[in-house]
């Protein structure tokens, strides 16, 4: 009497777990503040600040000397913009609810709905900031030019996919060892603060350097979207097909660990951490 009806089509069950979705990626954008505009609000804040850090950065020691010719903060964005979120996304998909997580209990709710709400609140979020930002200078500083809009776009999401296959790895890896998982997380993030390759140009590198940073996915990409967005700019040091293997390789191996996580997964493991 007081069971409620599904539908057993495939389709219906892809409007379902779509609609979960919708929802749950909502709730993330907005819990760290109940208005949502707020919430977007202090992304674009810590965008912007992180910018004008690396914009003064740059003037005090000189490496506007180094950039392309162009728009400098065209050239600062397009390597920030694509590690922030890619560092993001890791963070919040390493963070998504687990199997042990008493959201689990509720019957809509799996961790497949927790992985991609994570990882669609953090693309949300930065695609308004971005353009946000991107508007705001072109009406205020100078006039932005992008010379591939879509090459450009492309390289935005694959930062972001690569950044959703690391964090399901160490989601799916978190509940064996808590400990090891954030120390590794952390080392990532603070690593690519310099083998990101954001702030200096893959051409100019000297070739024994080179191999320091070509193992990183995101100084591929990141060097890869300054090819797309400055028109004088060609990489020949990097590559996409890199990145994008990468993300399908640590994809199909995340998944693999979250199943075999979820499988094995025990309740006591919460009362651990």
């Amino acid at each position: 009497m007081f069971e409620t009806r599904t539908s057993t089509s495939t389709l219906g069950l892809i409007f379902n777990f779509m609609e979960v979705t919708f929802h749950a990626a909502a709730r993330k954008v907005r819990k760290n503040h109940g208005n949502a505009i707020l919430a977007i609000a202090l992304s674009i804040i810590q965008s912007v600040m992180f910018i004008a850090a690396f914009y003064f950065m740059f003037s005090f020691l000189g490496g506007r000397t180094a950039a392309l010719r162009g728009n400098f903060m065209v050239y600062l964005m397009s390597g920030i913009f694509l590690y922030l979120t890619h560092i993001q996304t890791v963070r919040a998909v390493m963070g998504a609810d687990g199997p042990t997580s008493a959201m689990m209990q509720h019957a809509p709710m799996n961790t497949l709905v927790s992985i991609c709400s994570e990882a669609l609140a953090v693309l949300y979020t930065q695609t308004i900031a971005v353009m946000c930002i991107l508007l705001l200078i072109h009406t205020v500083v100078a006039p932005v030019h992008i010379n591939d809009w879509p090459g450009a776009m492309r390289m935005f999401l694959l930062a972001w996919g690569v950044g959703v296959a690391l964090g399901i790895i160490l989601m799916a890896w978190k509940p064996w060892m808590p400990d090891l998982v954030q120390i590794l997380s952390m080392v990532y993030i603070r690593a690519n603060m310099i083998f990101s390759g954001k702030m200096f140009l893959a051409n100019m590198m000297p070739a024994m350097m080179l191999p320091a940073f070509q193992w990183n996915p995101l100084f591929h990409i990141i060097d890869q979207t300054r090819g797309y967005v400055f028109v004088n700019y060609f990489p020949h040091n990097t590559n996409v097909a890199y990145p994008f293997y990468f993300m399908l390789g640590a994809l199909l191996f995340g998944m693999m660990l979250e199943a075999y996580t979820r499988k094995h997964a025990s309740s006591s493991w919460e009362a651990k951490r």
